[in-house]
């Protein structure tokens, strides 16, 4: 990976997430600052937008900031890789698995909500149309 360092005004702009929620993700413990500038300022690498990515597309499937970071810890284990025998190995993807087996469930349920949305909007708008036939602005 490349260990270009960035300061978090990069990374907000990149990751589409405010410096606050960055912060945040910080003091729960989802995610650190590489390194630090001279001046203090928090510096982050490929590996930390990655990972603030991982947490971004979490967030609005409902997953809890435990979850987030027990994923997260299944995942930096496999990519650690190491000294993992072959029952760690195969606990930790089972762990992934469930994540994203709760993920394609949850998509499926904003499937859902989305359609049923898109009929409201349509049905409002066939309303409308029914009241005002002439042209809408």
């Amino acid at each position: 990976m490349d260990d270009k360092h960035m300061q978090i005004g990069e990374v907000a702009q990149r990751t589409e997430l405010s410096l606050r929620t960055i912060r945040h993700y910080e003091e729960t413990g989802l995610v650190a600052p590489s390194a630090r500038s001279q001046g203090g300022f928090r510096l982050y690498t490929e590996t930390d937008v990655a990972r603030l990515m991982v947490i971004r597309r979490m967030k609005p499937l409902g997953f809890t900031l435990d979850q987030m970071r027990d994923l997260l810890d299944a995942t930096d284990r496999l990519d650690a890789g190491g000294d993992l025998d072959a029952g760690e190995r195969k606990a930790l993807l089972d762990r992934v698995r469930e994540y994203e087996r709760a993920a394609t469930e949850q998509v499926d349920k904003l499937r859902i909500q989305l359609a049923r949305a898109e009929d409201f909007a349509a049905a409002l708008g066939a309303r409308l149309e029914q009241e005002a036939p002439i042209a809408r602005p």
